[in-house]
């Protein structure tokens, strides 16, 4: 009995690589240790699982060319409806796209750095550092969805605080041509709190801009006030931009706020797990 290996090199072509010491069959051509097989003899059921085991961007790039047959296997449905399937990613409806939906949830994250305050303030850049100044403290109450683990907070002072970030769309992976063909949506999440014991205000504002940091679209919501004597609730802002047009290079997040009553200190708002994510349709 042989065992053979089965795998595709970087020229496109299949091999088996020999693991027992008996000649394979004359029906397969000697190429050095290794012998080549023609990929029209291969049955596309077993090209298929071939496909399923081999990185999808190579998949995509590369082996679609190898064929018309290939090329339409490719650009199946049921190849991406398989693979979102065994790798476990979910739609809470048919996506119009498979392809597009795979593509989507697997470069899925969050583009901010440093979201929580793990790494005190690195990776923002201060844009007014009222007061006393931007900190990180532990959270003061409990974070809602306590499976994230979230014990760290940004906290504001007497004076406006603000602080930003620039994402670059490209240097994230997300090309030009990407960008405008798809115009995927991009969901905007931030989390904030007041202090029970003092008024404070939160303010948030995300641009999309074009390559000459020109701006395409803005979300700057009003201002959200707390009165002294609040519950002291974690709140949810959340946006998500749609059909912005073609154009979209980078992404400005800035948000901040301050106390209403002027106490020295740290006793404005307080941020934490603020998020910028590329997003399919269906969980925006």
């Amino acid at each position: 009995m042989h065992i053979y290996i089965l795998y595709m090199n970087t020229n496109l072509c299949l091999y088996f690589t020999r693991c027992s010491s008996q000649p394979l069959s004359e029906t397969y051509i000697q190429h050095g240790t290794e012998y080549k097989c023609n990929v029209t003899a291969v049955p596309l059921v077993v090209v298929e699982e071939i496909l399923m085991n081999l990185p999808a961007d190579h998949v995509v790039l590369n082996c679609r060319l190898v064929c018309h047959e290939w090329k339409e296997l490719v650009d199946s449905a049921a190849h991406w409806r398989a693979r979102c399937r065994r790798e476990g990613l979910k739609s809470s409806r048919p996506p119009d796209d498979w392809c597009l939906f795979y593509f989507q949830s697997k470069k899925r994250r969050n583009l901010l750095k440093n979201p929580r305050a793990d790494d005190c303030l690195n990776g923002w850049e201060i844009v007014r550092n009222g007061g006393d100044g931007w900190e990180a403290h532990d959270t003061r109450n409990p974070f809602p969805d306590s499976t994230l683990g979230i014990t760290h907070c940004f906290v504001t002072s007497f004076g406006l605080c603000l602080k930003q970030q620039l994402i670059d769309l490209k240097k994230e992976g997300y090309s030009p041509a990407f960008m405008d063909h798809w115009q995927p949506n991009i969901k905007i999440s931030d989390w904030y709190t007041p202090r029970s014991d003092c008024g404070s205000y939160y303010e948030i504002c995300v641009r999309l801009l074009g390559q000459n940091k020109e701006v395409i679209r803005t979300f700057q919501p009003d201002k959200v006030y707390f009165p002294q004597w609040n519950d002291e609730q974690w709140c949810h802002m959340t946006h998500v931009f749609k059909n912005y047009g073609p154009g979209v290079r980078f992404i400005h997040f800035i948000h901040g706020g301050k106390d209403t009553k002027f106490w020295k200190g740290w006793y404005g708002i307080r941020l934490t797990n603020s998020s910028v994510e590329i997003c399919p349709d269906d969980d925006a």
